[in-house]
């Protein structure tokens, strides 16, 4: 047995994936290299990514600048503790982070991954109200097909019933779950949109710490682009209610909507924020949550004076040196034209799949393109139909959708889009 079939077959033997049977029967690509926006398969085939490997990858794979970020700090340290000791790689990135988030996000908290980011979030604004002598505020409302991680206080707030974690619901916290935002996002909203979100709000204003959404995009909870005006009065409702906003921008930061964050379209900014994926531009997993100095200094000068969390990897160096060089090189490019590109792309290759009979909806915006199917996808065969079109789409549920590397060419992008109209054609 040679070396490549024996690794493939410990996989087989011995590794997990995500979401997914140890007795699966959809298949499972072995990986060679990648390189820009091309993934080269252990067979030699090479697929264009339209993934960036679960939306992280904004500069595509194996960037020269990002490569050296890491090796230069390799030559420092790889990793050291972050309980008092610090670094000038996380330093420097706290510094540029609260610079380009909305105001007034002043204090940076690292974490290992989003859904921890999101677990620290919860904790913050638990603890904050604590330190007020509201110890009965420990409960969230989020929007339904919302998604935010799959830890237990994360888990807690995604969608109770069509989400992936029902299967614990006799173990999580219950939260209050309102109607996801019917108006669209080129829609007007009234106080109609509003009224699940405001009725729960006033009937269990004592026990709510704060409202999580993820602004104007859900994510991985049904793709579903919502109006702005909806962030606009849920901030305002927040306000009235004196009631926390926490903004879960792990998926929608750093420009995968057309603004650098989603809060963006409606000009508002969140007591607290996740950010995650493509912090590191997908070389590395690092998270943050932010929040204001008022939360920060509340929660910092009552008992018991210091904010109970504390990830091991937190503020690695090589995670945040590729953070900063990642951020960088995102701000020093025309971004947002090359997202608008990809949009218009991305729009002119998909809505035509709209007139399909099996189609639900087609639906764009920024980097972001969705097909939405009436039935579900079968795995085992739309994921081998995608590679054998020479392109890396990985569905979900009813769920076809791009989110490619911003340093896609045109000609790639295109051929992206050939092979969903293609595959979904053929389904």
């Amino acid at each position: 047995m040679n070396k490549q079939a024996e690794w493939v077959n410990y996989d087989k033997d011995y590794v997990w994936h995500p979401y997914s049977s140890m007795n699966s029967e959809v298949p499972v690509f072995p990986v060679s290299s990648a390189s820009g926006v091309t993934i080269t398969l252990q067979d030699g085939r090479k697929l264009i990514d339209g993934m960036s490997s679960w939306w992280c990858a904004l500069h595509g794979y194996n960037h020269p600048v990002l490569n050296k970020a890491v090796t230069d700090q390799l030559q420092d340290m790889s990793h050291i503790m972050f309980g008092g000791l610090t670094h000038e790689p996380a330093a420097q990135l706290a510094a540029t982070l609260v610079e380009i988030t909305p105001e007034p996000l002043q204090t940076v908290f690292f974490s290992d991954s989003g859904s921890v980011s999101v677990e620290a979030a919860m904790k913050m604004a638990i603890q904050y109200w604590g330190a007020l002598g509201l110890s009965k505020r420990q409960r969230f409302v989020s929007l339904r097909s919302g998604y935010h991680g799959d830890t237990f206080a994360a888990m807690s707030v995604c969608d109770p019933v069509t989400g992936m974690h029902s299967l614990f619901s006799e173990t999580l916290t219950q939260q209050f779950f309102v109607e996801s935002p019917q108006c669209l996002f080129n829609e007007a909203c009234d106080e109609h949109d509003l009224a699940p979100l405001r009725k729960t709000l006033e009937q269990h204003q004592q026990q709510i710490a704060a409202v999580i959404l993820e602004p104007i995009v859900q994510g991985a909870g049904g793709m579903h682009f919502y109006s702005p005006e909806f962030l606009v009065k849920a901030r305002q409702l927040c306000d009235e209610f004196n009631v926390l906003l926490i903004a879960d921008e792990i998926a929608t930061g750093f420009g995968r909507t057309g603004k650098l964050f989603a809060c963006e379209f409606a000009n508002i900014s969140p007591d607290i924020m996740c950010v995650g994926k493509s912090l590191t531009g997908g070389y590395m997993t690092l998270a943050a949550t932010l929040t204001t100095d008022k939360i920060s200094q509340v929660i910092s000068q009552n008992p018991p004076g210091v904010f109970m969390h504390g990830p091991t990897f937190m503020a690695n160096p090589l995670a945040c040196a590729v953070a900063n060089a990642s951020i960088k090189l995102l701000l020093d490019s025309d971004w947002k034209s090359r997202v608008t590109k990809i949009e218009s792309g991305l729009k002119s290759g998909l809505l035509v799949l709209a007139d399909l009979p099996i189609v639900q909806n087609v639906r764009v915006l920024g980097a972001i393109g969705v097909v939405e199917l009436k039935q579900a996808v079968d795995m085992k065969t739309i994921q081998p139909a995608f590679v054998d079109q020479g392109v890396w789409v990985r569905p979900f549920g009813k769920l076809v959708y791009l989110m490619p590397p911003f340093i896609i060419s045109d000609i790639d992008l295109k051929k992206l889009t050939d092979a969903v109209r293609a595959v979904v054609s053929s389904l």
